[in-house]
């Protein structure tokens, strides 16, 4: 048992830096033909040092293994795996973290999987490489998209209007010209970088790859041939392209003389009069000796850029209102309630009794009293530091994707994961268990502050502190991580708990040390701190089910409807209640002679608590309890039939197009509302600020308001799942309405939080500018006004 808190610690950080921009794999793909239908597919993998990847086949329970995926509709139909992907040599050894053994890979991976193609009409297959890798302090969770050209036989064609080269020009020893060369087909053209309109063509774009190390630099922009700007009608606008050829021309200085290519990528679109290609990547290597090699086309469907380009709105009016910046929260509430549980955590029988043990120590052990002091505040300062490199690690998530923090929040599987991590804690808090790190840990560290001494030995005796107290602090610490984690503030929030909780375990040990006289007013060690323990336990029961309700949330489970929601927390309060009133017992309490004032005292709020949540199991006006917005879920997820789903009884639709039509048969301005199944502040507004009269009637009779779910794990029908093909080039999977709604906010508004309102007109012209979480009333209310007085205008 417990090694069980050092696996899940793990685990955690594992899920939370899943996404992250590091890229210590990099993956190359080849194809190799046996015969007419039988290929290799060949994966290679080329691992950065200090990392490594896991092999196929891993006992259950360990790290995750690699796996590829193929598109179920195509195989099977149009090809069949045979056997198993082969894979090079791997590594075995004991891993200490999964206590197990575990086959991985150092510096390259190559794994061969057999097929045989049953449609010789097949010319391409995609893949997915689902991956796990590891260095020495964290782990990435990682699926990469890569697509296998197979050689097609001589008599086969394929149609491609245009034909790319590329040469290198050495101007003196470290500048160079890279020129590519497109030459077209009679009647076909591509277009030129400057077409930047969002609902116009595909603009031809020279990226480069592979040199995050700044091997070379890039020097001006990257000029391009004489074009042609004519009106067309497929675009209705002034488009510009070329015609027969393009010549695309960049100057780099090389910095690092050992390298021997430059990489790039042109990315294009290929159209004539009559019809347009899909979007194309063509893949360029130059050696700076002057020879070149050429790589691949990648194709992308044309369903995909039609779904892609249809979550383009074309939203206009942004010279009339200026983009608001969504304020970000302070760090200064997480950082006080980090520094209440620091304070809660030193009433608790791993810390309370080490007080004035630690503070006698430092004052009797120096040879003065100021040494003594000194030390003390040494210590203090160290047990500040730790808890704040905690939160290091985690700080990896602000360099992740625009939508990943969202992601992790609405994360079914962390949220399930949290749910039963608080309440395996809350548990142990209420006696049944204990939850420890390895005894081997405090004692190494004990024995080394022993042996080394001065400012080292002090820190390691502050670590010490940290490891032996876990079972205390732990679950706190646990309830701080998750709710960092699941919230917009991330990282920065689980620093500011962290320091807060740190501070707070720290001031104690110095301020007792600079007045030792007040040792003498603290209350003996008791069952009193055991009740602290038992009082927590219940608060982390409590808080496990919401982790559990945001799962059901975004998977419309409906096992945690909002009025069961506020039942088990009714049954928690009442197991609360009776706990402090003496009538029930836990293993580790002592006998209760007599009620204490403070116990009746926090019996008589607990017990008000549990009365303010009654209402809540009704379907009446009083259900809506306004102080504990955004916790239960939403009051449209009930066990009463309501009459509509949506916030508060309000008419609204959850799809823009069903909106927009809805805009122009009634002639009203659409409140755009992009909202989350699991987002508090999002409750926070249609319980405590669209519940305000004033607000209530503008909404229901001025506004259609179109709630876009973005965390909603639905799954779209099959026929409407496609890759969203980003400005880059780079593909993005929209399987689910979430997704889909995620990625229309962010490409139209640049903004991925959430709540986030916009005012449109039916052509999708502001009316306003766009806001976030208000929780003002009557500012909400003036800038609900303002649109509508734009939209009648």
């Amino acid at each position: 048992m417990k090694y069980i808190t050092a696996f899940i610690l793990f685990f955690i950080t594992v899920l939370s830096v899943n996404a992250q921009v590091l890229k210590p794999v990099k993956w190359t793909t080849e194809v190799k033909k046996i015969s007419d239908t039988e290929y290799n597919l060949i994966y290679n993998a080329n691992i950065d040092d200090h990392w490594h990847v896991y092999s196929q086949t891993l006992p259950e329970g360990g790290a995750i293994p690699t796996e590829f995926f193929y598109q179920e509709d195509v195989l099977n139909n149009d090809f069949e795996l045979v056997g198993n992907a082969v894979e090079s040599e791997s590594i075995t050894e004991f891993d200490k973290v999964f206590q197990m053994e575990l086959s991985y890979f150092d510096n390259a991976a190559t794994f061969t999987q057999k097929i045989k193609v049953t449609n010789p009409n097949i010319s391409s297959i995609e893949a997915e490489i689902s991956f796990q890798a590891c260095d020495d302090t964290k782990c990435i969770f990682e699926s990469e998209i890569v697509t296998f050209k197979l050689k097609k036989n001589k008599t086969s064609k394929i149609f491609d209007p245009v034909k790319w080269t590329s040469k290198i020009k050495k101007v003196n020893d470290t500048d160079y010209e890279l020129v590519y060369t497109a030459t077209l087909e009679d009647k076909w053209h591509i277009y030129s970088q400057n077409n930047t309109e969002p609902m116009g063509p595909i603009p031809t774009e020279i990226t480069f790859k592979d040199n995050e190390n700044n091997d070379y630099k890039i020097i001006g922009k990257l000029e391009e041939s004489q074009t042609i700007t004519k009106y067309e009608n497929a675009f209705a606008m002034d488009v510009t392209y070329f015609e027969k050829q393009a010549i695309f021309t960049q100057k780099i200085k090389v910095l690092n003389p050992a390298i021997k290519k430059i990489e790039a990528e042109a990315y294009y679109q290929a159209c004539d009069d009559e019809k347009c290609l899909a979007p194309t990547s063509f893949q360029f290597i130059n050696n700076l000796d002057g020879s070149q090699g050429l790589v691949e086309t990648l194709a992308i469907d044309a369903q995909d850029l039609d779904k892609s380009r249809a979550l383009s709105l074309g939203v206009t009016g942004w010279d009339k209102y200026k983009k608001e910046d969504v304020k970000e929260e302070t760090n200064f509430g997480i950082f006080v309630l980090g520094f209440i549980g620091g304070l809660i955590a030193l009433l608790t029988p791993c810390v309370f009794p080490m007080i004035p043990l630690t503070v006698s120590f430092f004052t009797k052990s120096a040879e003065n009293s100021k040494k003594g002091l000194a030390n003390a505040i040494i210590y203090g300062l160290f047990i500040l530091i730790i808890y704040v490199l905690l939160s290091l690690p985690f700080h990896f998530l602000d360099s992740l994707n625009p939508e990943i923090l969202n992601t992790i929040s609405t994360n079914v599987i962390l949220n399930i994961v949290f749910f039963f991590i608080l309440a395996f804690f809350a548990f142990s808090f209420f006696g049944f268990y204990e939850i420890t790190l390895p005894a081997s840990w405090g004692n190494k560290m004990d024995e080394t502050s022993s042996r080394v001494g001065g400012i080292i030995g002090i820190f390691f005796m502050a670590l010490t502190l940290a490891i032996v107290s876990f079972s205390c602090t732990g679950p706190i610490l646990g309830s701080l991580l998750a709710g960092s984690l699941t919230s917009d503030g991330g990282a920065m929030q689980l620093t500011a708990g962290m320091s807060g909780f740190g501070l707070a375990l720290a001031l104690p040990f110095t301020l007792f040390a600079m007045f030792p006289k007040w040792l003498n007013s603290l209350p003996k060690s008791g069952g009193w701190l055991n009740s602290v323990k038992v009082v927590l336990g219940f608060l982390e029961l409590g808080m496990a089910f919401k982790f559990l309700s945001n799962a059901d949330l975004v998977k419309h489970w409906g096992l945690l409807k909002r009025e069961v929601f506020i039942g088990i927390w009714i049954i928690i309060g009442i197991g609360l209640l009776l706990y402090l009133l003496g009538k029930i017992k836990f293993p580790h309490d002592s006998p209760l002679k007599k009620l204490s004032f403070s116990r009746i005292s926090f019996a008589v709020l607990v017990g008000a608590f549990v009365i303010y949540l009654i209402p809540g199991l009704t379907n009446t006006k009083y259900a809506n309890l306004k102080l504990l917005s955004g916790f239960p879920p939403p009051l449209p997820y009930s066990l009463y039939e309501k009459d509509s789903d949506c916030p508060l009884g309000l008419n609204c639709y959850k799809d823009i197009d069903e909106g927009l039509v809805a805009a122009k048969e009634e002639n009203k301005p659409i409140m755009l509302d992009f909202t989350g199944w699991a987002c508090v502040n999002c409750r926070k507004m249609e319980e405590q600020v669209w519940s305000q009269d004033a607000i209530y009637q503008i909404l229901k009779d001025e506004y259609i308001i179109v709630s876009l779910y973005v965390d909603d794990r639905k799954e779209l029908p099959k026929e409407e799942q496609f890759k969203f093909v980003k400005a880059n080039g780079n593909l993005k999977n929209i399987k689910t309405i979430g997704d889909k709604w995620a990625t229309l906010q962010t490409l139209n508004f640049q903004n991925n939080s959430q709540p986030f309102y916009v005012l449109v007109n039916d052509k999708m012209e502001l009316l306003n500018h766009t806001t976030a979480y208000t929780p003002s009333a009557d500012e909400y209310l003036e800038w609900l006004k303002e649109g509508l007085e734009n939209f009648k205008k």
